[in-house]
């Protein structure tokens, strides 16, 4: 997939990841990109040729209002980016049911509500058409955890499930999925991470390298996209043996909590 002459969206879009991949796609070509974030001025900053939207993206009526504005005013989305995420650590990181109720469901509704919220909207649309794609920025932590994150690590497990699910159910519609799954990055989210967290261990990428591998995958057409590549190489053993795998988490989650 191409991103030349579409009209691309891109959610979390006023910094990080979200602000590389709306400059990226304009590189590439895109006829448009419509930038959506909480912080509407900073939104308006990285729309690229295209509309800008204050957006909540745990509000399934402005997720609705952002697909619907951008089709009457543009037309046909090509490729949606629901790249907005939090991340909420653990009050004590020595036990996992810390985070209270609220912790939970703030990160529910963004990191994994947000993504149903956007195909609700789309699905029908991309349906008609016969052709779509979805990026859904996720997380290695959804394909192996992270220690101290518990609500994170779940959440970003339920996104890989939903994001699953969508790419089965519509493949043979012509939808495409497609989940972009970095670990560190220089973004804001990082700063809460150690030296020994598996978000820094193998490397922190800036934000412009995790857009140019997101174009990459698309372009590829692969559904897992890897910005570190060295996270193929831990789901493949942590498959080939989960007990050791558990215990190796939990000598670096001990590690962690002492370096604190």
């Amino acid at each position: 997939m191409r991103v030349e002459g579409r009209v691309v969206v891109v959610t979390g879009a006023a910094q990080g990841i979200g602000r590389a991949l709306c400059d990226r796609f304009a590189r590439e070509g895109a006829r448009a990109v419509v930038a959506a974030d909480l912080d509407a001025a900073g939104a308006a900053e990285a729309a690229v040729g295209g509309l800008s939207f204050g957006c909540d993206v745990a509000n399934e009526g402005d997720l609705r209002h952002l697909v619907e504005e951008t089709e009457r005013t543009l037309g046909p989305i090509g490729l949606f980016c629901s790249n907005a995420g939090i991340l909420e650590v653990d009050p004590d990181p020595n036990n996992a049911a810390s985070p209270p109720d609220a912790a939970w469901m703030r990160s529910w509704a963004v990191n994994v509500m947000a993504h149903v919220y956007a195909a609700r909207a789309l699905l029908p649309r991309y349906l008609a058409r016969g052709e779509g794609w979805f990026l859904n920025t996720v997380s290695a932590a959804g394909l192996l955890n992270q220690p101290g994150t518990a609500v994170y690590a779940t959440t970003k497990h339920a996104a890989i499930g939903w994001a699953e699910s969508l790419a089965i159910t519509h493949r043979d519609h012509g939808v495409r999925v497609a989940v972009l799954c970095p670990q560190g990055v220089q973004t804001a989210m990082l700063r809460s991470a150690t030296g020994r967290s598996p978000a820094v261990l193998d490397g922190v990428l800036t934000p412009e390298q995790v857009a140019d591998a997101a174009v990459a995958g698309l372009e590829a057409e692969t559904f897992l996209i890897l910005p570190h590549p060295q996270v193929r190489t831990y789901m493949a053993q942590k498959a080939a043996d989960y007990d050791r795998w558990l215990r190796g988490m939990s000598k670096l989650r001990r590690m962690m909590v002492s370096e604190g």
